[in-house]
């Protein structure tokens, strides 16, 4: 090693290693860097002009100029260390730049010739040839709503922030949105302020798309189709918070407000349950322990890995025993640590946020909107510290009357088309129109619950970007049924009755 202790490509790999050690940011584990820089001084030791600029960049902290520092590109753009696949740039910028880096918030410079968006054989991992771009709170470059352009949001890896190399997105396939936690971001001019509904306090075409949904007009309708003009509207950072929309409030009659201006009637006037929700703990496709109710006196609940067995405002799952458990999922509960904490507001509106260190995958019709998808059409992965609303009960009410309408009219008019009612060209017998509607008329009880519930797995994701293609499929996750919804439901059902059946013979 030179007399000045910063070692050269002449000297031993150990050398290298233990001198770029000093350097790391912590953001990873001792183990994991060691591992990644090993890796990388390996892979250049045959390049001693690279591996001189990497040392040169690392130990003074991008102060001199430094080469491009390459590798060679994999299959699928991603890089293996310690069993976790990501991105080569990010793992090296996170290591030495910025441990809380997302992968979306890097840019290269402009001299740099193997930058990895360039897609070259080679690829720079230079951490001082990038710069940060902070991130929204929320990455919606990559939904294909104009039918064009790749997405961004393909995610496979479980334990890290990164994804695969984007794929082109095909319409109507599920796949997996990033819900990163917010930053603080200097505020933008059309911030919608939080005590006002959208319509009042924006102008912005992104949020006039909900404005009608957002202020409760009982004259909306709305529709689930994906629309190729569809404007997702622009997250707002309140308090170093994601929000979609700034927080609904009630007027406390039978509802808390949560220190919010109340601007909004309750929907009903039946009184609140006695619980606003209950919590189902399954592994795999098996139910694990009793369903666990959560009082509507107890607005915020955490779920999490630990033994508490006393119940109230925490449901603990690592309590729970199940003599059919196999080693992964075994291994996976060990990772919900902190787990979630879910937020009931106002009348009925659910918010949540991750405490655990691993992120969260959500099912939330709520979330498939607000990001332009057809219900069940996504998968939602909320990282570490992020909060986000995932059900807003308005909105679920209005698309609830909206499908039992829809099923009613669409059974009476298949019924009137098998008779032969319904004139018109191509119609032979009306068997035409009757195979039409049967997709609507088809609509039951049980499509109209599912609006009622939430889903969420930890750890492990589930859709085409996984291995597994079904919630079912994943080691632990929960199903949260919320009460004031399914209220509202049975009020829908009982004032909008399905027409008699036919008397069976």
């Amino acid at each position: 090693m030179s007399i000045t202790n910063t070692p050269t490509s002449n000297d031993a790999c150990l050398s290298i290693v233990h001198s770029l050690m000093c350097h790391r940011q912590g953001g990873e584990s001792e183990t994991f860097a060691k591992r990644a820089i090993e890796s990388l001084v390996k892979k250049l030791k045959e390049k001693k002009d690279e591996l001189d600029s990497l040392i040169t960049a690392i130990t003074t902290n991008g102060a001199h100029p430094s080469k491009c520092v390459t590798i060679q590109r994999t299959l699928d753009g991603r890089l293996q260390v310690a069993g976790r696949k990501g991105f080569p740039h990010v793992i090296y910028a996170r290591l030495w730049r910025w441990p809380d880096l997302h992968k979306n918030e890097l840019k290269h410079v402009k001299y740099c010739q193997f930058a990895f968006d360039l897609k070259c054989d080679s690829v720079c991992v230079n951490p001082y040839h990038y710069e940060r771009v902070v991130s929204p709170g929320i990455d919606l470059s990559g939904l294909t709503l104009s039918g064009s352009g790749p997405s961004g949001l393909m995610v496979k890896d479980e334990y890290d922030y990164e994804g695969q190399q984007p794929l082109p997105s095909n319409e109507g396939h599920m796949q997996t949105i990033q819900h990163p936690p917010a930053r603080p971001v200097a505020q933008e001019p059309f911030n919608t302020p939080a005590m006002l509904p959208p319509a009042e306090g924006s102008s912005s075409a992104s949020t006039s798309a909900f404005s009608s949904i957002a202020v409760g007009s009982t004259n909306a309708t709305s529709t689930w189709t994906r629309n190729s003009n569809f404007t997702p509207t622009v997250p707002h950072h309140q308090n170093g918070h994601l929000q979609h929309h700034p927080p609904m409030a009630h007027p406390a009659h039978y509802w808390p407000v949560h220190n919010e201006i109340a601007f909004q009637p309750p929907i009903s006037n039946h009184p609140a349950p006695e619980y606003w929700c209950s919590i189902a703990y399954f592994e795999m496709d098996v139910q694990v322990g009793e369903t666990f109710k959560v009082p509507s006196s107890c607005p915020i609940v955490t779920v999490d890995g630990y033994v508490d067995p006393s119940g109230g405002d925490r449901f603990c799952l690592g309590q729970l025993s199940n003599v059919h458990r196999t080693e992964a999922i075994e291994r996976a509960r060990l990772h919900i640590g902190k787990g979630v904490q879910l937020e009931c507001k106002g009348e009925g509106d659910v918010w949540v946020r991750c405490l655990s260190d691993h992120a969260v995958f959500v099912q939330s019709y709520y979330l498939d909107r607000e990001a332009g998808r057809a219900p069940g059409d996504a998968v939602h992965k909320i990282y570490p510290s992020a909060y986000i609303k995932v059900f807003d009960l308005r909105q679920c009410h209005r698309q609830m009357q909206q499908q039992a309408a829809t099923a009613q009219a669409a059974a009476a008019a298949q019924a009137a088309a098998v008779a032969g009612n319904i004139p018109g060209p191509g119609s032979v017998g009306g068997i035409a129109p009757a195979i039409s509607l049967s997709a609507a008329a088809g609509i039951g009880v049980d499509d109209l619950r599912r609006l009622c519930i939430l889903r969420m797995s930890f750890v492990k994701g589930w859709g085409p970007d996984y291995p597994r293609q079904s919630i079912k499929e994943t080691p632990c996750w929960i199903e949260i049924h919320l009460h004031r919804a399914l209220q509202l439901l049975d009020e829908v059902l009982h004032t909008m009755p399905i027409a008699d059946p036919t008397p069976l013979d």
